[in-house]
């Protein structure tokens, strides 16, 4: 039997915090994830102008704030003045955009678990890799369980690796690639973080077979997520913290 590295992170993760319920990415999207007893939530980490790691998904400023332009345009003083919840709601108008530390203080204090997808700007892979794995590190040092590094950017995973090798990572993959185990491997990750159309139990299967966890992102149709908890699948990452009950 092949040997599973370990998986202590709750087998359902509120997306983006409370996906869809809140505005995304920011401390008010957390608390209402918890609120409906999440305790795992995956978020998106970029650089700011002058090299701070902040949460924001896109890579303009327009869906999701009433600024506008290139993320890392402002520097992460200018990007906190934005209104961040206005867009979603009125109840959410004059939310923030947290820095990565904001949130890394409210997770330690509740104990819950982080997967931190690392989301580069064009042209800031290997900067924000290692910037991101630098700050998860320090300011997760002494958690009882390590933050789970993700992203889609294979270089900004590889400089993570360098910098923090001791942090778990998984690679994230719309769609898999023939050589999708070779690419784990090569990344040293614990973990594929794959679409959830694109898996079947043979895949998860296979995913065991070579030593690695699978998780996904998004089923948010609780019939799909007991289809894929059936498949053997470890995680899921949903939107539907109201449909989904954590697990």
């Amino acid at each position: 039997m092949p040997t599973l590295p370990a998986w202590p992170y709750p087998r359902t993760i509120a997306h983006r915090g409370a996906g869809r319920l809140a505005p995304e990415n920011t401390l008010a999207a957390f608390r209402l994830g918890a609120a409906h007893g999440y305790r795992a939530f995956e978020f998106d980490v970029k650089l700011s102008r002058d090299g701070h790691s902040f949460l924001l998904h896109d890579d303009t400023l327009e869906r999701t704030s009433n600024g506008h332009g290139p993320a890392d345009a402002l520097t992460l003083a200018e990007l906190q003045r934005l209104d961040a919840g206005a867009w979603h709601s009125p109840a959410y108008a004059g939310e923030t955009m947290p820095a990565l530390a904001t949130i890394a203080a409210y997770t330690r204090a509740n104990d819950f678990c982080v997967n931190v997808e690392i989301k580069p700007m064009p042209g800031r892979e290997a900067e924000t890799g290692h910037a991101v794995a630098r700050d998860v590190r320090r300011l997760w040092q002494g958690t009882r369980i390590p933050p789970l590094l993700s992203s889609f950017s294979e270089e900004a995973l590889a400089t993570a690796a360098q910098t923090a090798p001791a942090l778990p990572r998984a690679l994230l993959l719309d769609h898999l690639p023939e050589d999708w185990p070779a690419r784990l491997r090569r990344l040293g990750c614990i973990a594929l973080d794959a679409n959830h159309d694109c898996l079947d139990a043979d895949i998860i299967a296979c995913a065991h077979a070579n030593s690695f966890r699978v998780l996904c992102y998004t089923p948010n149709d609780p019939v799909r997520v007991k289809t894929l908890f059936s498949w053997g699948i470890d995680s899921v990452i949903t939107d539907e913290v109201g449909l989904i009950s954590p697990v």
